[in-house]
């Protein structure tokens, strides 16, 4: 690919790598590695005497039209900061300006790129190389494309495999005489950001299909989805990849991370590491967990309506965020991801367990008296649970594997001694084959554990009293590429619920952790169905069921328990809110009878938790027969909707006004009231101190907008009281 320059003659002269440097005794050209030189490290500068040395003027790196090539013209720092971004596999342009013109027969050139601390060309973090007649496919190269006057522009290639991050660019001037060998080095002033390529097909990242990358590497703002099961909730995020000093701030994760520069090629290692990173358990990552409902000295995780605030804020202080939960550590980690180039979704999982102990079951554990025991139980089901694929090859698993790959950012299990998790294939997963690396039977136990629910007697014995082998990993879900919609990728986690590629797929996985007898059915004739109203908003009544339907021919008594708590969306109880003892309810044959169970808000409004989750306990025993029942039921407060009105379209550099609005249902003031605004394009994150709201009142807020970029843009915003947290909103406005 590519010819060599004209010279002023007409007549053109180019290079072939190796006959040149067999010509130049002291330098030589080692094909993986580049130009290799014994004076390598005796560079000096120009001198100011020698008028008939060759000397480099000025390098023009053509960022404008170099970025649009590379789909990198989105990133602020390749306007406000003039900084080339490429991406690695692709030609690119600069144009070289000398102090008189390039002569191929006398001048000898060689371009240099360093990367890291200590660049070695055994380590492919130093590339050494000249101008050359042709293009090498997967290799450092130039060639002249044109020469006028005193300037050449050349077109340069990097391999799909070299390191990500920051390189420098620096040209050498070589001058030989009968018993020396001098160079002379230019350096430009700026680094050059080569990321990840998924356009580029000789990439592990690449994606066949570009239109995902609309998605999963352009799009700047989505949902990430949280609630429950029953009701599923989007909540938009800016993920602003392209602001500010993110992607600054995401090479410096990686330059923090103790990664071997020479391994910064490798995505899988390189999304290992971002999932240690972004959460600040061991190496002083991006951000601080919290799971207390208290938030003191730092932003409550619901607060949050983006990635650039975050970021922007460990990047400038060097200091750990505080605070995150799942989402928000998801939400960075897909900004990384995608500010690096790698195509990254942020996925949702329903009723995700958190096993403790390996055993891919999910234990729950009562007393002798039918209360369910905080302290016995170690695992939990979340109500949901947010990570992160990212798109890779897996040249280190059987052919098949590769493509989605699940990593996972919140600090939860250690990992070879760390807290991350993945990239594991989903693939893999599905088919219960928890292996592979890494961390298969973490991610398996997630989306397809069984639940156990024991009974401890008084003399200290227990029993498995029922295996609930449905419910865990429900309604896995993303965002749809290219539309506001929710996608669900449930089947691409695991098969069927009760088919049989599922249960074998459960098997396959438990062949060395499911306990003995756990599964060994016992006969039922009592049916119980707890039924919560999933339709209930915050300052309404909570109303629940305990349906109880006799199926056997013969009278049978029922006694047990039923208790409403609040607490976290990871499971953990918070606080009781109202307990009931069943006494003997006498069913005759084929009698169906319901308990019901009200309770109004000022009962449970002082004790919920941030994200207003209830949880239903329950465990009955049939006295005739000595069956017993155990179940957990989730119930999720609904919050007010935050209405939005701004208009569709604008002009770039127009300010316009917006208004959000929403009516307080609870009967106690709103406190401490806040309006997050942020939209990538148009406006850094920023927030806006509101006045009290008064119970049952309407609350309405304006805000002005000046949009700085064109394209479609989305407006997210997000309300906080001290009552209600993350009442929020977005709205798509075109800039033109």
């Amino acid at each position: 690919m590519g010819s060599g320059g004209s010279t002023s003659s007409g007549r053109s002269r180019t290079y072939d790598r190796n006959n040149y440097y067999s010509r130049h005794p002291g330098l030589h050209y080692n094909r993986t590695s580049g130009l290799e030189s014994e004076v390598t490290h005796r560079t000096r500068p120009f001198p100011a005497d020698d008028k008939t040395l060759i000397e480099v003027s000025k390098v023009d790196l053509a960022v404008k039209s170099n970025a649009k090539a590379h789909h990198t013209d989105e990133y602020d720092i390749t306007e406000t900061q003039d900084r080339l971004v490429i991406r690695r596999g692709q030609e690119f342009n600069i144009n070289v300006e000398f102090n008189r013109p390039y002569d191929s027969n006398k001048d000898d050139l060689r371009i240099v790129f360093q990367f890291g601390n200590y660049p070695k060309p055994s380590r492919g973090t130093h590339a050494e190389f000249i101008l050359s007649d042709r293009d090498v496919p997967k290799e450092w190269g130039a060639y002249i494309k044109t020469k006028e006057g005193n300037s050449l522009s050349l077109v340069m290639n990097t391999p799909p495999t070299c390191a990500v991050g920051k390189w420098s660019l620096k040209i050498d001037v070589v001058k030989r005489s009968e018993n020396n060998v001098e160079v002379f080095r230019y350096k430009h002033p700026s680094d050059i950001y080569i990321l990840f390529n998924p356009w580029c097909r000789d990439d592990l990242v690449y994606m066949i299909d570009e239109k995902l990358l609309g998605e999963y590497i352009l799009k700047e703002t989505g949902y990430i989805y949280a609630g429950s099961a029953d009701r599923i909730s989007p909540k938009p995020w800016a993920y602003s990849q392209f602001e500010g000093v993110v992607l600054d701030c995401a090479i410096q994760l990686l330059d923090r991370s103790y990664l071997p520069d020479h391994l910064r090629w490798n995505p899988i290692m390189v999304v290992r590491i971002v999932s240690k990173m972004v959460n600040a358990q061991d190496d002083g990552g991006v951000l601080v967990g919290n799971w207390s409902s208290k938030y003191d000295g730092g932003t409550s995780p619901l607060d949050w309506t983006g990635s650039e605030a975050i970021l922007e804020q460990y990047y400038t202080t060097g200091r750990s965020v505080s605070y995150g939960q799942c989402w928000v550590f998801s939400g960075v980690v897909t900004t990384v991801c995608r500010a690096l180039g790698i195509p990254t979704r942020s996925v949702t999982n329903f009723s995700s367990a958190h096993d403790t102990e390996g055993s891919i079951t999910i234990d729950y554990h009562f007393d002798h008296k039918g209360n369910y025991s905080k302290e016995l139980t170690d695992d939990s089901v979340w109500n949901f649970h947010v990570w992160n694929d990212v798109w890779l090859a897996r040249p280190d698993l059987p052919p098949g594997y590769g493509g989605w790959q699940a990593i996972d950012a919140t600090p939860q299990e250690t990992s070879d001694g760390v807290y991350c998790m993945g990239p594991m294939s989903i693939f893999a997963v599905k088919r219960g084959e928890v292996l592979h690396p890494y961390d298969g039977q973490f991610l398996f136990a997630e989306v397809n554990a069984d639940k156990v629910y024991w009974k401890h007697e008084e003399d200290g014995t227990k029993n498995v009293i029922r295996v609930k082998k449905y419910g865990v990993g429900q309604y896995i879900s993303t965002k749809l590429a290219n539309k506001p919609e929710r996608e669900d990728v449930t089947d691409q986690y695991k098969f069927r619920e009760g088919t049989e590629e599922e249960r074998a797929a459960v098997r396959q996985a438990n062949l060395a952790s499911t306990r003995p007898g756990v599964y060994e059915s016992k006969a039922e004739d009592v049916e119980f169905y707890l039924k919560p109203n999933h339709d209930i908003f915050m300052g309404d009544t909570i109303k629940f069921s305990l349906v109880l339907k006799n199926t056997s021919d013969n009278k049978r008594t029922v006694h047990g328990h039923l208790t409403l708590s609040s607490t976290t969306y990871t499971g953990v109880l918070h606080q009781k809110i109202r307990d009931r003892n069943i006494d003997k309810t006498i069913l005759q044959p084929k009698e169906e009878e319901s308990i019901d169970m009200e309770v109004e808000v000022n009962e449970y409004l002082d004790k919920l938790t941030d994200h207003c989750i209830c949880k239903i306990a329950c465990m009955c025993i049939v006295d005739e027969t000595k069956q017993t029942f155990a179940d957990m039921e989730e119930l999720r407060l609904r919050k007010p909707h935050l209405a939005i009105k701004a208009p569709q379209t604008c002009k770039l550099g127009q300010t316009f006004e917006a208004e959000v609005s929403f009516a307080n249902p609870l009967p106690v003031p709103l406190t401490k009231c806040t309006l997050r605004v942020e939209g990538p394009g148009l406006q850094r994150p920023v927030i806006y101190k509101q006045p009290n709201v008064d119970a049952k009142a309407k609350y309405s807020g304006k805000f002005e907008m000046t949009p700085k970029k064109r394209g479609t843009r989305d407006i997210i915003v997000y309300f906080n009281c001290d009552q209600i947290n993350s009442v929020n909103v977005s709205h798509e406005i075109n800039i033109n």
